[in-house]
């Protein structure tokens, strides 16, 4: 159920509210909106009656939700949520980019990869220091001296991290030096770590795993937003289909359907999603046009010698061709691409 406050509702209004579905054994969760806080209800087995809230003070509706993702559908809150990362927004007119290596491979590649993002206006900088890798002899990133690494080239070009945790072992390490988590593909169906992200209170950029459905997304989105984190990200990366001709499937069916049924920011990775770099300019701007929100896409400064998904990063001078492409496709779909040198560079050491 969702309990919905008059526009001019006090703050104990709401607070008398949330005491009440305690007061029942449930879960209260405010949701500010646009017009009026909501009060969405979790933990519940069966209907709830609406009068036990409509005779309080300050409430002007109570609405069953019928879907099973009660706190990030779009039944729960009708406008987009815009996710604030410091100085920048997320999910808004502007769209975001998220860019950078695979894996953190040195001090000097990262800050070379940074730089040349940061001249083109990119804000969001990502890169693996622990990497989930289907091998266990594959590169499993640098780890603690890849997020150093990270936090220096971030501070250095005022851009923001975003990186992957692993495991709850490692969680709170990585999140100290990022700005916003990255649940893998791999991840999305480890329970556990997404309960923990949720209590985390940094923004989440959750990955679709290889073969989950759009419901299932939603369902693992829904783990973290009951621990009390709003701040979601849903990333379509590809899956898994008899087609062999490349890495994933891209389905930016997803993208429209996900921006249907849930309020949350869509963001696509057309590189996994290919697995090709040359496919990557094409299925990124395909994706703007399907509604996305922004892109996050592997960058490598010489990807012959990557050491992990080399053959799907685009070298500096492609991307900045994706950059102007999607500057005149934004105009026409009403949304605005960074350009130029957002921050000056830090000259600390």
């Amino acid at each position: 159920m969702l309990i919905l406050m008059k526009q001019e509702a006090s703050k104990a209004d709401v607070e008398k509210v949330k005491e009440k579905v305690k007061s029942l054994g449930f879960s209260a969760h405010e949701i500010p909106g646009a017009q009026r806080v909501a009060i969405g209800i979790t933990g519940n087995k069966g209907r709830i009656d609406p009068d036990l809230f409509l005779s309080l003070p300050g409430v002007h509706d109570a609405v069953p939700v019928s879907k099973a993702y009660k706190l990030v559908s779009r039944e729960v809150k009708a406008e987009d949520t815009v996710i604030r990362v410091k100085d920048d927004d997320i999910g808004g007119r502007a769209l975001t980019i998220i860019a950078g290596p695979c894996s953190v491979e040195s001090r000097n590649q990262i800050l070379e990869v940074a730089e040349m993002l940061r001249e083109v206006g990119v804000r969001f900088l990502r890169g693996g220091a622990f990497k989930p890798r289907t091998s266990p002899y594959s590169f499993q990133g640098l780890k603690l001296e890849g997020l150093e690494y990270l936090r220096e080239a971030a501070d250095k070009t005022g851009m923001h991290i975003v990186t992957e945790v692993k495991d709850t072992e490692t969680l709170q390490q990585v999140a100290e030096y990022s700005d916003i988590l990255q649940v893998g593909a791999r991840n999305m169906y480890n329970f556990s770590l997404l309960e923990r992200v949720g209590e985390a209170r940094r923004p989440v950029l959750l990955k679709r795993s290889f073969s989950a459905t759009v419901e299932e997304l939603l369902m693992a989105a829904e783990y973290i937003a009951s621990k009390g984190n709003y701040h979601i990200m849903l990333c379509e990366r590809g899956i898994r289909t008899f087609e062999t001709s490349t890495r994933n499937t891209l389905d930016l069916n997803a993208v429209p359907v996900l921006k249907k049924l849930s309020h949350l920011p869509v963001i696509v990775d057309p590189s996994h999603g290919t697995g090709a770099w040359d496919l990557v300019i094409p299925m990124a701007q395909a994706a703007i046009v399907a509604g996305a929100d922004g892109l996050i896409i592997e960058v490598h400064p010489n990807p012959d010698l990557a050491l992990s998904d080399g053959f799907q990063s685009l070298r500096p001078d492609k991307f900045r061709l994706l950059i102007d492409r999607l500057k005149t496709l934004g105009s026409f779909m009403g949304r605005t691409v960074p350009s130029g040198v957002a921050t000056p560079i830090s000259t600390e050491n």
